[in-house]
């Protein structure tokens, strides 16, 4: 089939194995290779043990605003069993923890729908790492060793250069708020698990945040992150947020320090969000008791309900001592590390539609 279109107006997935498309490409993407061999050997160094785990996977995670692609497995039987391609490669992991290992990472693809801009693609490169015995603010230093390691001194994003050098900031979700907007967070949840909407709508209201009929907390929460608090972050020196409300917690542990927040950070660069992290939580009734309320959220919201991992359940049952994990988008470290403007700029060929 002969292309009469100029380079000007191909599209991406239409070019993106050309020589004139990929030349922009190649050393972007040949740092991308340097650089899994360059986290390959900070994990060996630190005595991690690379595992690999299935994409095929019975439960993809209950995250409301979490959109998987399912497939099914035909059965010797003839008869077909739904499956989802992992959004993470978490439950499988935290099994091998369960069995007996104690520090494993993973660089895996994983697969998202209804994720694609010049930040997320539908499906993706996610290095997540566990370590038992591990708190989340040592693994929090540990994931900044990992950037500095293949970024080097600096980081480039959206204009915006940061030393990655210079000291850290870690700064709560509730002081992140108040310096962003003057709200206090914290005082519209004055019961952990039940924030309270009209309290946070009101302090929404009453900065001239606009606020929507029908907002639930959690709504009204991302949009004024989303719109004044995460634009802010990072951009002047790396930024782990951290002390998320317990209410957002899916899979993290409860602060001993103050019930009202739970264990996860995020780590925020040259402002772009690249890590995930959290003290996890090990207890299989609370894990249970949050997969049962984040099954509500999505019914709620129209969306897919996603089966409960029963041996993830069983796993935590059998338990696994205190431990914690990460999970980085791995393009966006490259992107990082070589000032690539669009997600396709790190990709050796994306996801291709027409």
């Amino acid at each position: 089939m002969t292309n009469n279109k100029t380079p000007q107006e191909e599209s991406f997935s239409e070019c993106w194995w050309r020589s004139h498309c990929f030349e922009s490409r190649a050393n972007n993407l040949v740092y991308r290779a340097q650089s899994l061999k360059r986290l390959r050997a900070f994990f060996d160094t630190r005595r991690y043990v690379e595992v690999e785990t299935p994409a095929l996977q019975i439960s993809p995670g209950l995250e409301p605003n979490l959109l998987a692609f399912d497939t099914s497995i035909r059965k010797i039987d003839g008869t077909a069993q739904p499956l989802y391609f992992h959004t993470s490669p978490e439950f499988t992991m935290k099994k091998l923890l369960a069995a007996g290992m104690r520090k494993i990472y993973q660089v895996s693809h994983v697969f998202r729908d209804g994720e694609w801009s010049t930040k997320h693609h539908p499906e993706f490169t996610l290095l997540e790492w566990y370590s038992v015995g591990m708190n989340w603010r040592e693994l929090a230093n540990e994931a900044a060793d990992l950037i500095r390691d293949v970024c080097g001194s600096h980081a480039r994003n959206a204009g915006h250069i940061c030393s990655l050098n210079s000291p850290w900031e870690f700064i709560s979700v509730q002081e992140a708020f108040e310096r962003a907007t003057g709200i206090d967070l914290l005082a519209t949840t004055p019961e952990p698990w039940e924030p309270n909407t009209e309290l946070l709508r009101a302090a929404a209201e009453s900065k001239g945040i606009r606020t929507a009929d029908g907002d639930t907390w959690d709504d009204l929460f991302f949009r004024i992150f989303l719109e004044h608090v995460e634009p802010k972050l990072g951009c002047e020196v790396p930024t782990v947020l951290h002390s998320y409300p317990t209410s957002l917690a899916a899979l993290s542990r409860v602060s001993k320090q103050d019930p009202r927040v739970a264990e996860r950070f995020e780590i925020f660069i040259c402002g772009l969000e690249l890590a995930n992290g959290y003290g996890e939580l090990i207890d299989a009734k609370e894990q249970r008791r949050r997969f049962v309320k984040m099954a509500e959220q999505r019914r709620e919201h129209g969306r897919e309900l996603y089966p409960i991992d029963e041996s993830f359940i069983g796993a935590l049952e059998a338990g696994i001592p205190e431990f914690s994990g990460v999970a980085k988008g791995f393009e966006r470290l490259v992107m990082l590390a070589t000032g690539a403007k669009r997600i396709e700029d790190v990709l050796w060929a994306p996801v291709v539609t027409n």
